[in-house]
């Protein structure tokens, strides 16, 4: 027992206890010893650049190597956003004020930099609109949004202390208006679809699309904030497959609305893959990008734009019965 937690601490610089809670999860569902799951683990991460968080979640361990390699991990998923995106334009796409102001023509919805704006600019912008989102301009995975009723506050000085006495830059934002199809399936969130683009040689690549979905209550539709995903099709807009949570529950409808997921068409599709596409010219030095693309009635919009593309939730094992992964579609 000594012997195996001194090797992965020598040979890994992965979250030790986590790592270790990992090994002792796959050991009860596998059979396998720990040291022979983690000597499989050093393998996939010198051969495919798989972590110990992929090999569980792609399920390497019922893999062959040949399965193994046609997997996006997260060590091929960093090579690539090394390949196609240069850090000097980083700021656009992590800085959410930057990136409204770049991509005003796709975002279709009023914002304001809170901190970096006039205060009664700001408390005009609270007073013309009953609902507002909060997001930190850095924040990412759907961390720290916060929906805002003014009619919970006494008024519009009081929304802007309670924002300002927080320690987190912030911007606001008007509501986003769903379209109703999309809102039927969960009301709460704004459903998005991550679509991913590669821009090579000035010609961009839709590699692929998928349906991201809000669930028990919460506001936001990330995978690893509690929402599901499920494959769509990029070329139809139609939803190929059940979403899946990250507990590995799947749903053919959603569970608090009972509306099919499985089978949904997205309403201007065609419009939504124009628009990723023009938006992925729009800054050529970052070539490889996650959109997450709302539907309103007006027609579709960003509401954001990821320059490290998350590759967890385009190969789930549910989502590829034959076991062959995602990595020859990122080979444009």
């Amino acid at each position: 027992m000594g012997n195996i937690k001194y090797v992965m601490k020598r040979l890994t610089d992965m979250n030790y206890k986590a790592l270790w809670e990992k090994l002792s999860s796959l050991h009860k569902k596998t059979g396998r010893s720990r040291v022979a799951l983690l000597r499989d683990m050093q393998k996939c991460a010198v051969k495919y650049g798989a972590g110990y968080m992929d090999y569980d979640l792609f399920e390497m361990y019922n893999l062959t190597d040949e399965q193994r390699d046609t997997y996006l991990t997260r060590g091929r998923n960093n090579a690539l956003i090394v390949k196609y995106n240069d850090p000097a334009y980083y700021h656009f796409f992590d800085n959410k004020d930057e990136f409204n102001t770049c991509f005003k023509d796709y975002i279709r919805r009023e914002w304001i930099p809170f901190q970096n704006a006039p205060k009664e600019d700001v408390l005009d912008f609270i007073r013309r609109h009953d609902e507002l989102i909060a997001k930190p301009i850095g924040g990412c995975c759907g961390r720290g949004i916060e929906k805002i009723r003014t009619a919970d506050y006494e008024s519009a000085e009081t929304v802007y202390d309670a924002i300002a006495a927080l320690d987190t830059p912030f911007e606001l934002e008007e509501v986003v208006q769903q379209h109703p199809a999309v809102s039927a399936i969960y009301p709460d969130a704004i459903n998005t679809v991550r679509t991913v683009t590669i821009n090579k040689e000035g010609t961009v690549h839709i590699i692929c699309a998928y349906f991201r979905i809000g669930n028990n209550g919460k506001h936001v539709d990330n995978f690893n904030s509690g929402g599901m995903v499920a494959p769509v099709d990029e070329k139809t807009g139609v939803v190929k497959d059940r979403a899946i949570d990250k507990n590995k529950n799947l749903y053919e409808v959603h569970p608090q609305t009972g509306t099919p997921i499985q089978g949904f068409c997205f309403p201007d599709w065609e419009e939504a893959m124009d628009m990723v596409k023009n938006a992925a010219q729009q800054i050529p030095q970052m070539a490889y990008i996650g959109w997450d693309v709302a539907f309103s009635p007006e027609g579709p919009l960003l509401i954001e734009g990821n320059n490290f593309p998350g590759h967890d939730i385009y190969q789930l094992p549910e989502h590829t019965p034959d076991k062959i992964g995602m990595m020859s579609r990122f080979e444009v």
